[in-house]
C-alpha cells in the first residue's frame, strides 16, 4: 500500500457515494469497481470493507469471479 491505512480509511466516507453510485448498476468485485473508480485495488478493498460493516453493501452468495466475491448495494441503502 502506497499510502498510510488510516489516511485510506479516513477517506470511506468521501468516497462512499461513488462507490455505491457504481454498484446501482449490479454487483461488481473489488477489482471492477478499483477500475471503474480509478483508484488502486487495495483502497478499494479497505473502503469496501468499511461498507459492509456498516451495512451499505453485502456480499452476494454463490457469485465469485476469479476468486473475488462480488458486492451490491443492500436494499434501503
Amino acid at each position: 500500500m502506497s499510502r498510510d491505512v488510516r489516511e485510506v480509511i479516513r477517506e470511506e466516507p468521501l468516497r462512499r457515494s461513488r462507490l455505491l453510485e457504481l454498484l446501482a448498476a449490479g454487483p461488481l468485485t473489488v477489482p471492477e469497481l478499483a477500475a471503474a473508480a480509478g483508484h488502486p485495488q487495495d483502497e478499494v478493498m479497505i473502503w469496501m470493507m468499511g461498507l459492509r460493516k456498516y451495512g451499505y453493501v453485502a456480499e452476494q452468495p454463490g457469485v465469485e469471479d476469479d476468486g473475488y466475491c462480488r458486492y451490491a448495494v443492500v436494499d434501503g441503502r
